[in-house]
């Protein structure tokens, strides 16, 4: 076990799985810890590979299956321009708007929930009379971290 993972966190996740009647099974579980415990998007394989730490008959599809019931349930994020999963700071949420801020040297993301942009982008959609689903803007760059190294190798 990580021993890093939020434990109201995966009681929350508990609470609110049995709340909507979908079934929260061990694996699906274990899959969010190892995302919660990352400041880091993991990919698929990677999660395969921590999971096999405990689990070694864990294959592929079973972590497709856990992070397609992590989606659907809003409990994770996908990082599309790296194919890779984040947990959801708005937890469990079906439908949000989220921004995620992802640095290209160290990896790390962080969710950003800006209510004025939330609010700028729920009226263009609604003029559109667009019906959405997810909404997730990712900007790339730099994190403070990274930059303050930069300049410091300088």
């Amino acid at each position: 076990m990580g021993g890093h993972v939020d434990q109201k966190l995966i009681k929350q996740l508990e609470e609110t799985c049995s709340a909507r009647g979908v079934r929260l099974t061990p694996q699906r579980k274990r899959v969010y810890e190892l995302i919660c415990d990352s400041n880091k998007a993991s990919s698929a394989y990677e999660l395969l590979d921590q999971l096999k730490v405990t689990e070694p008959q864990a294959k592929p599809p079973t972590v497709y299956r856990a992070l397609d019931f992590l989606l659907e349930q809003g409990f994770i994020h996908r990082v599309e321009s790296t194919n890779s999963f984040v947990s959801c700071c708005s937890f469990g949420e079906h439908k949000h708007y989220s921004h995620l801020l992802i640095c290209d040297k160290c990896g790390n993301v962080v969710e950003l929930q800006d209510d004025i942009l939330i609010a700028l982008l729920n009226s263009n959609v609604e003029k559109h009379g667009f019906q959405f689903s997810n909404h997730v803007i990712e900007t790339h760059g730099t994190c403070q971290t990274c930059s303050s190294l930069e300049e410091s190798n300088k």
